[in-house]
């Protein structure tokens, strides 16, 4: 879920700010001769296995987990998200400075990508260019531990969330957070992510999170620069617009006796009753996350998922187990299942957040568009808020996640046959002033211009990218 909906950012109704992109830094004026002399220069740094412009690798780089928008996915088919013209894959974070040297040279803008895995077109490229794939920057340089409180973990920029957080298991440790898409990279999760397994005690990534950030410029003497502490901050949540990360280090702790819990109730109703009163009962889980029988049904097949029941889930530390029992038997549920192990908290990471929508959508292709929603308002007027986005052929559901003292979710608007991308955006953009009358904050998964912070954003940009050449085109 995007930092925008935790903080009680409200996002205009008018359907141009929800969905649209009016640019102040548009596209670099660069040509495919310009193109052909970065090639050759990107050849001398990496070499003809470190570049490639062909269709298969650039047609990869075109994609990410946009998919989940209708909205988006119209765009990128209507080519308002570009493709890029050569991907490029550094082999260690000393050749980055080498390939932005290049590119400011000849004024082709760049896109850093990782895994692809977000969800809001952040990483496909608006106006071509070279698209700067970082997922072979893999290094761990290592786990600084700490008996009590926080230690920390660096490691390059293309290293996978998982393989950061296995390491960490490795030496009796485990990672602040990590987001449900565990096989993001470090870079990928800091520059557009926002939050994940261990968000409930510690809050977002950019709040204590990182301690230090190393930085790429995209200037003519670009070179790695370190920052720490308060310095490093800044860097947070900035879309690949304001420098490259290239390296992190993030904070650890002990690792803590978790179980992954499993519980059925009679409705969605009682299953959401019951998250609520975990996160009142301050029971400070890992992950929490609810649905109903109907989220339920679409989800990977599990003994511990009973067919027409709701479920509630979550990562939990033994020593309140009995207290979780009571709670799903105060709330007329039942325990299904209890596992040990990373995979098995892994496996629940990832039936958080917006995968349960993925999966909804998976199940019926088409059929279905999401918005994201935070506030107490979720449970409390929850039959109001599915109304908003319900049809006269369907009602909308909702997945349910506990958060750091407050609850929030996707609402999953149905999508009815035959009806048109331009209806969909029209009754999102309709629905928004409804939600936020009802006291739920939201952000609209449907645009991928920066909406956070977008002062802070781009007076970075001013130093860190003066020429305007970073993932260009994503100023409202």
């Amino acid at each position: 879920m995007s930092q925008a909906v935790r903080e009680g950012v409200k996002v205009s109704t008018d359907v141009g700010h929800l969905f649209a992109v009016a640019d102040g830094r548009g596209r670099p004026d660069f040509t495919p001769a310009d193109v052909d002399a970065l090639v050759d220069d990107l050849l001398a740094v990496l070499g003809p296995r470190g570049v490639t412009q062909l269709p298969r690798a650039v047609e990869r780089a075109s994609r990410d987990g946009s998919g989940m928008s209708p909205v988006i996915t119209a765009q990128v088919a209507d080519g308002e998200l570009g493709v890029p013209d050569v991907v490029c894959y550094p082999r260690s974070v000393e050749e980055v400075p080498e390939i932005m040297r290049a590119a400011v040279r000849h004024n082709v803008p760049v896109t850093t990508r990782g895994k692809g895995t977000g969800n809001y077109g952040q990483v496909l490229p608006r106006f071509g260019g070279l698209v700067l794939d970082m997922t072979s920057l893999t290094t761990i340089h290592g786990l600084d531990p700490a008996d009590t409180g926080a230690g920390t973990i660096t490691a390059d920029a293309g290293a996978q969330m998982l393989s950061l957080e296995s390491y960490a298991w490795e030496h009796g440790h485990q990672l602040w957070m990590y987001p449900s898409t565990v096989q993001s990279t470090l870079g990928g999760f800091l520059g557009g992510g926002s939050a994940g397994t261990g968000t409930i005690v510690h809050g977002r990534n950019h709040e204590g999170f990182v301690t230090a950030v190393d930085i790429v410029p995209a200037t003519e003497d670009a070179r790695i620069i370190h920052l720490e502490g308060e310095d490093a901050q800044p860097y947070v949540h900035t879309y690949g617009v304001a420098g490259v990360i290239v390296r992190a280090t993030v904070k650890v702790e002990p690792l803590a006796d978790w179980r992954a819990v499993y519980a059925s109730f009679p409705s969605r109703d009682a299953a959401f009753s019951a998250a609520t009163e975990v996160m009142r009962a301050r029971l400070q889980p890992r992950l929490m996350s609810a649905d109903g029988p109907d989220i339920v049904a679409a989800l990977p097949s599990d003994e511990a998922f009973v067919p027409g029941r709701g479920s509630v889930r979550g990562i939990l530390d033994a020593s309140r187990l009995d207290d979780f029992t009571r709670i799903v038997s105060s709330c007329g549920g039942r325990m299904e299942a209890v596992r040990t192990g990373i995979n098995a908290t892994v496996k629940l990471s990832t039936l958080s957040y917006n995968h349960p929508t993925w999966w909804l959508q998976k199940k019926e292709p088409g059929r279905w568009f999401h918005m994201e929603c935070q506030g107490t308002a979720v449970v409390e007027h929850l039959d109001e808020v599915l109304a908003v986005y319900s049809t006269p052929l369907r009602s909308a559901s909702f997945h349910l996640e506990v958060g750091n003292g407050m609850m929030f979710g996707m609402v999953n608007g149905p999508i009815d046959p035959g009806e048109s991308v331009t209806s969909v955006r029209e009754r999102i953009a309709a629905g928004v002033p409804q939600l936020e009358a009802l006291g739920v904050s939201v952000h609209s998964p449907h645009q991928w211009y920066i909406d956070l912070e977008p002062d802070r954003v781009r007076a970075l940009a001013t130093d860190f990218d003066p020429h305007g050449i970073l993932n260009p085109g994503r100023w409202m």
